[in-house]
């Protein structure tokens, strides 16, 4: 059983007996980097100097974390990384596989490790979906050096993958391909004569490309090199189908080829610059800009390009803090609630959640005053350091005595120093002009008027209580907390008497 579970799990270069012969395989795995040299991107992990490469030439492997998006090369980066310290390669697949299967490769890798010395590398794609139990199972064996874990995740780890095991593992970002790497790929592909198009693999004649078809075979992988072999693939064989060759006889895919291979184009937003942030950055902008309209359509094209909709969730939180604030507080709340309705329904029917906070933030009173003051405040801060406390304001010491409790006067307000003295006259919060934060700039300036006259203490209200509560409340815990002492010592006498 533990020898037809291996079989299954091993990758090809593992077990190259049940791979699929060449001519069955997919062009974009029979495409797959040999070595680093034919790895594509990522030059600061593995050009010279990076820390992979230097990893592997000095024969040593860690446990790692491959975060990055579709047709990255997380795959293939682990495949060659493994073969370049000369370790066994085993794939398994969060999605189809559990603890057992995990523990079983497990104690494969030990018996591997402690008879013929020969290190194992644990590929485990994307890592992401095992949940905590599955994920908690991994970490003594990544800890004693039993296996060497890769994961390969396209969602953000620091939210998706545990502590524990993340501490254990180093992370490192893979970007998507520019244009001209996928370009790179796809010309690789056409040029190959034993994996690619060039040779006995290919259709007879071989293949070209035209301009136009090429460049909108990589416009539309945006940025996945997989994405960009298998369009093009398919559009060879309706190119070959249709009869499409030019004069020397190649099969020559013209543009609707790619389109009609591709069925559509590839939402993964607008490929000038760096489509992702672009699009978010459009998404976040239209709603401080206060059009529902733009903002929508943002929300739609990210949504179709299959973009994390717990990342517009989180975007969302942050505009309603950022750009409504103190304007509308009931903002915050829209936002988490859509964030907490997308927990509880998901996609596709949480899109009615998203548009509704979508359009409550972009269409409600905006101000940035409160982030304004805070960031002043740590502008400070970060200058003259964390000041001493007001005497007055501190928990204890015969001059916390002067404090005034603000409940006690007129108002439920008292003129006194709050701030440090060296900044005893700073201000940082100026209430803009908009929605409900007009009224906190009004109350604020009636009791910044309020305290320019001698301070009135309320008039004392028959059998309510007098003194500061909280006070009785510090004391109630002290005698909490002693009573929970001699308990926990009567409990010690009474086991040690045992």
């Amino acid at each position: 059983m533990a020898n037809r579970r291996s079989t299954r799990s091993a990758s090809y270069a593992a077990q190259p007996i049940f791979a699929a012969p060449p001519e069955r395989q997919p062009l974009a795995a029979r495409m797959r980097p040999r070595n680093l040299d034919e790895v594509v991107g990522h030059e600061s992990l593995i050009g010279k100097g990076g820390a992979l490469r230097t990893a592997v030439e000095r024969g040593r492997l860690g446990s790692i974390l491959l975060w990055g998006p579709p047709g990255s090369g997380k795959t293939s980066l682990a495949r060659v990384l493994a073969d370049a310290v000369g370790a066994q390669l085993v794939t398994i697949s969060a999605v189809m596989s559990g603890v057992a299967e995990v523990r079983a490769l497990v104690a494969e890798a030990r018996e591997r490790l402690v008879l013929n010395g020969h290190q194992t590398v644990l590929f485990i794609d994307e890592i992401h979906r095992f949940n905590k139990a599955q994920q908690d199972a991994l970490l003594p064996h990544v800890e004693e050096g039993t296996v060497t874990l890769v994961g390969a995740t396209t969602e953000n780890p620091y939210f998706e993958v545990n502590s524990a095991l993340l501490s254990r593992l180093r992370v490192y970002r893979l970007e998507p391909l520019s244009d001209d790497q996928v370009a790179t790929v796809v010309r690789r592909a056409l040029a190959d004569q034993d994996r690619g198009m060039a040779g006995s693999l290919g259709p007879s004649g071989g293949v070209a490309v035209g301009d136009e078809a090429f460049e909108h075979l990589v416009s539309l992988s945006a940025g996945d090199a997989r994405q960009a072999l298998n369009v093009l693939e398919g559009a060879i064989s309706i190119a070959e189908a249709a009869g499409a060759v030019d004069e020397q006889g190649h099969v020559a895919p013209r543009l609707t080829d790619v389109e009609a291979a591709a069925q559509q184009r590839v939402l993964a937003y607008d490929r000038a610059g760096d489509g992702h942030y672009d699009t978010v950055s459009a998404f976040i902008k239209s709603i401080r800009g206060n059009d529902p309209d733009a903002a929508l359509y943002w929300l739609a094209a990210m949504i179709a390009a299959g973009e994390d909709p717990r990342f517009i969730a989180r975007r969302l939180i942050i505009s309603a803090s950022e750009d409504v604030g103190m304007a509308d507080p009931r903002a915050l709340e829209v936002a988490v609630a859509a964030a907490q309705a997308l927990d509880w329904v998901g996609l596709p029917e949480a899109q009615y959640a998203l548009a509704e906070a979508t359009v409550f933030l972009a269409a409600t009173a905006k101000s940035n005053a409160a982030g304004r003051a805070y960031f002043a405040a740590m502008d400070d801060i970060l200058s003259h350091g964390s000041l001493p406390v007001p005497p007055h304001l501190r928990s204890g010491g015969p001059a916390s005595r002067s404090y005034r409790y603000p409940h006690d006067y007129e108002g439920d307000d008292v003129s006194q120093q709050y701030l440090p003295d060296e900044l005893s006259d700073r201000r940082y919060y100026f209430p803009g002009a908009e929605g409900a934060e007009t009224k906190v700039r009004e109350r604020l300036e009636r009791l910044s008027e309020a305290r320019r006259s001698p301070p009135r203490r309320k008039r004392p209200v028959a059998g309510q209580p007098n003194g500061d509560p909280m006070a009785a409340g510090s004391e109630g815990m002290k005698r909490r907390q002693q009573n929970l002492r001699e308990i926990a010592d009567e409990q010690r006498r009474d086991a040690e008497g045992d």
